[in-house]
């Protein structure tokens, strides 16, 4: 990813484990303040994850992110189940979104996914307009909706492209 971050040089993501658990809870906490006011629901999933929690998925489960200057700029989640790859937890810290760290880190994680990987699948929430149409950008597209509290989840999906 030629001028990531501001760089002119190719920025590589970052595996990431259960050591970086405080840093990626932090993140996506500050991360889904603002899906929560969209969706008019407090209650998501990511702002009421533990640290345990954090720590577990972490352990089980592929991550990667983005660091600058240390700082953890951006991660994602992939689970593995067959030949499902499923994103989740795709965050970026409110003052880097919009900079594109969230496509990059999509496409990294598609890329480094196990080869048994042939489809990857996300939801989100129905109000997100800006991860909706990254999503769609990146080859997303919607199967279905599930409702959700006081709105509905998008559920997407994109073939693994060889």
């Amino acid at each position: 990813m030629v001028g990531q971050l501001g760089h002119p040089r190719q920025v590589k993501p970052l595996r990431l484990g259960v050591a970086d658990a405080g840093e990626v809870l932090t993140l996506q906490r500050a991360a889904y303040v603002s899906e929560a006011r969209a969706h008019d629901d407090f209650d998501l999933p990511p702002l009421l994850e533990t640290f345990a929690e954090a720590q577990a998925a972490l352990e089980s489960c592929l991550s990667w992110g983005f660091r600058e200057n240390g700082r953890l700029l951006a991660s994602v989640r992939l689970t593995v189940t067959g030949h499902v790859g499923l994103v989740t937890r795709l965050v970026v810290a409110p003052d880097r979104q919009g900079a594109g760290l969230g496509g990059g880190l999509l496409l990294a994680a598609e890329a480094a996914a196990p080869p048994e990987v042939t489809v990857f699948r996300l939801f989100t929430g129905s109000k997100s307009v800006g991860p909706l149409g990254m999503y769609a950008k990146h080859g997303y597209r919607e199967t279905h909706r599930t409702p959700e509290n006081n709105h509905e989840l998008v559920h997407l999906e994109k073939a693994r492209v060889p």
